[in-house]
């Protein structure tokens, strides 16, 4: 099986990555908060205070409005394809959600600032989100028919 390389963009992805990280800074500059997605947007369905409420939306609606602003700024569209149908996706992010719910976290909380703060709870924890991810591709385009 031949690598295809034309998506490849690694100024992109540098920026995006260290846009994330330079993001993930600020918020624990800022809140002493850990940016992990699952907390964030679990902190807005079962609110500690009101006090609270306003960080946690504002980055919800960042990371919505990103895209849309690429697109604004460059005028290039953002290239987006469905994932998933049917049922499929519903029963996904019910399992993710499950899983994040189990592993005390998310990629974005456990990979990011877990990794950079040296956790081997969240090592531990990324490792067996790509041990899944592997073996969850690998069932899907091997032993699912039509994948």
């Amino acid at each position: 099986m031949a690598i295809d390389f034309d998506g490849f963009t690694p100024l992109a992805s540098l920026a995006g990555g260290a846009m994330i990280g330079v993001a993930a800074l600020l918020l624990m500059l800022t809140h002493g908060r850990v940016m992990g997605v699952s907390g964030i947007l679990g902190g807005l369905m079962l609110p500690a205070g009101k006090s609270d409420i306003a960080w946690r939306l504002l980055f919800v609606i960042g990371v919505l409005a990103g895209p849309f602003a690429l697109m604004a700024l460059t005028g290039a569209p953002v290239d987006r394809a469905p994932v998933a149908s049917g049922l499929t996706l519903p029963i996904a992010g019910f399992l993710v959600g499950l899983g994040t719910a189990i592993g005390a976290g998310c990629t974005s909380g456990h990979g990011i600032c877990g990794l950079a703060r040296l956790s081997v709870r969240s090592a531990v924890a990324v490792g067996m989100f790509m041990a899944t991810a592997v073996i969850t591709v690998y069932i899907v385009r091997h032993m699912v028919p039509g994948g």
